[in-house]
């Protein structure tokens, strides 16, 4: 190979390390965000509601194409809001670890 190849091998490989970096990360913070959930006390309802609007980010299909991220920003702020309501119906006395700010 020559050395352009080599330069363009080497770029793949550090934005392939770069995007496996970032995905681990990603990953940790939903576990976190998993385990602070169910220390929170909250109802099943509003965390299905958190990770199925993590999903929607996750997944192709969307109502408006992916250029335009105001129905992923949208549906997010949905679910955030409907855990923050279910979040203040919870006693203190009943809630255990107190959600991450």
């Amino acid at each position: 190979m020559d050395g352009d190849t080599w330069t363009w091998v080497v770029v793949a490989a550090v934005l392939a390390a770069v995007v496996l970096g970032v995905a681990v990360a990603l990953l940790v913070r939903l576990v976190r965000a998993r385990r602070d959930l169910r220390r929170a006390g909250l109802p099943a309802g509003p965390r299905w509601v958190f990770w199925g609007a993590v999903l929607y980010l996750v997944l192709p299909a969307d109502l408006l194409p992916d250029p335009v991220y105001l129905d992923d920003v949208g549906v997010l702020l949905l679910a955030l809001r409907s855990l923050r309501a279910a979040r203040a119906e919870v006693p203190e006395s009943e809630a255990g670890t107190p959600l991450r700010r």
